[in-house]
């Protein structure tokens, strides 16, 4: 038992880094157009990702816990190994500053360390992988989509009004489209890490059946909320600053894009990236000023980040399966 604790514990703590390192999605456009300080972001930001824990289902975290790893398979120790590639992943792409995805290092971690203990693909349901794999590359297009759309609407709509009263209306309508995306981050990505703790216990039989229980839903929550008050000012300097130059009419429509489509995915039990999604809508929103306007080369180095993501930590959970079977942990 006490193995499972400590599990669960590095489980909520891949959930905090998670916050930590996934902050900048909730709260970089914000602090970019300076319609918040970043103290006043973060607390916005981790107030509406604990919030989402009512009321959103756990679709997403059956998903994750069950849908792409043979739940047979499953032991503490993958379990353990797969958070291990997750963690250290987050890690170097936080001190590199890359918005990378921590849901796509935490599936990616997780495989790789059912591959390890079987010695081959065999624990992999490839069905389940199906709608991850086509959403690694829809998701940041929807959100691009979408940021177009939205931002174009709105620049029409306001066509008529000053520069001052779009500023000051956009202003205010951006603490309601950062409060949607950050429920729409909460409840896509907490459910990951309820879905692996789920699978923790149901692998050592402290639940009959796969299922969520609250208090998972609760812890998880909580981790994730304290990581996004904990910051991640590298990242929020490359999500708010270096792709585009956004002002608040621009935040809005970028934050309104990403969470219609998280809210979207996650009412359809389908693990998203937040990362890629306001990624996309971001530069969505720059295009149509001109496509100049967009940094592609930072956006370049962001996309090969996102590729390397999952085969990375898959390898790093891997090679933590190994090391610890070597040590006679299996």
């Amino acid at each position: 038992m006490t193995l499972v604790y400590i599990v669960i514990g590095i489980a909520l703590i891949f959930d905090y880094i998670n916050g930590f390192h996934d902050a900048a999605n909730s709260i970089a456009t914000v602090v970019s157009t300076r319609v918040l300080t970043p103290g006043q972001a973060v607390i916005w930001a981790a107030f509406f990702n604990f919030v989402a824990a009512f009321g959103f289902g756990t679709g997403v975290a059956k998903t994750i816990g069950s849908g792409m790893v043979d739940i047979s398979v499953v032991t503490t120790y993958v379990i353990m190994a797969g958070l291990a590639g997750a963690i250290i992943w987050d890690l170097i792409t936080w001190w590199l500053g890359l918005p990378t995805s921590s849901s796509h290092a935490l599936i990616g971690g997780y495989a790789g360390a059912a591959i390890a203990k079987v010695g081959g693909f065999g624990a992999i349901i490839a069905s389940g992988w199906t709608k991850t794999i086509l959403f690694i590359v829809l998701s940041p297009l929807i959100g691009m989509v979408l940021g177009f759309l939205i931002m174009l609407i709105v620049t029409w709509s306001s066509r008529k009004s000053t520069p001052f009263a779009v500023d000051k209306w956009f202003r205010r309508g951006q603490l309601f489209s950062a409060a949607a995306y950050s429920l729409g981050h909460g409840t896509n990505d907490a459910q990951k890490t309820m879905g692996i703790i789920a699978g923790v216990l149901f692998a050592n039989k402290l639940i009959p059946t796969f299922e969520i229980p609250f208090w998972v839903i609760l812890a998880a929550h909580a981790a994730i909320g304290l990581g996004t008050l904990s910051g991640g000012w590298r990242i929020v300097k490359t999500m708010g600053m270096r792709i585009t130059a956004l002002k608040p009419i621009g935040g809005f429509s970028a934050e309104t894009a990403a969470a219609v489509t998280l809210l979207g995915s996650a009412a359809a039990g389908i693990p998203v990236s937040t990362t890629h999604t306001i990624t996309g809508a971001i530069v969505g929103v720059g295009s149509l000023k001109r496509l100049s306007a967009v940094r592609w080369g930072v956006a370049t180095r962001i996309i090969w980040a996102w590729i390397l993501t999952i085969p990375a930590a898959a390898g790093i959970g891997a090679a933590t399966y190994y090391l610890i079977r070597a040590l006679g942990g299996e």
